[in-house]
């Protein structure tokens, strides 16, 4: 990615994430996502491939190989090494972020959200 270290967007998350067990083509990553998130995550085609665009120009997934099923081109995307070094550095950004929050007791007399 271009700028240093920086954080992904839910969607591209996920979307790196579907590739971890190897390439997928664009409706095996909506699905894959959408499993992973139990359905809160819906990505829409557009948002997919634009996102699969921005990560195969940063070198974080690239174009694996492409398959005709009833006529149409279905073109495979895999995770990268640098792909995979993004998405566990996010993973550890995530998690150290949320035990700043889980595990703590709220603050005595705290207002109730």
């Amino acid at each position: 990615m271009s700028r240093q270290n920086p954080s992904l967007t839910e969607p591209q998350y996920f979307i790196l994430a579907a590739l971890m067990d190897g390439p997928l083509h664009g409706y095996g990553i909506i699905k894959a996502a959408e499993q992973a998130t139990d359905g809160r995550l819906r990505i829409a085609v557009g948002t997919l491939y634009g996102a699969l665009e921005r990560m195969e120009r940063s070198g974080l997934v690239a174009a694996d190989h492409e398959e005709i099923v009833d006529g149409r081109a279905r073109r495979y995307y895999r995770l990268t090494e640098d792909g995979t070094a993004v998405l566990h550095r996010e993973a550890l950004r995530m998690r150290q972020a949320a035990a700043v929050v889980i595990g703590r007791r709220p603050e005595a007399g705290a207002a109730p959200a």
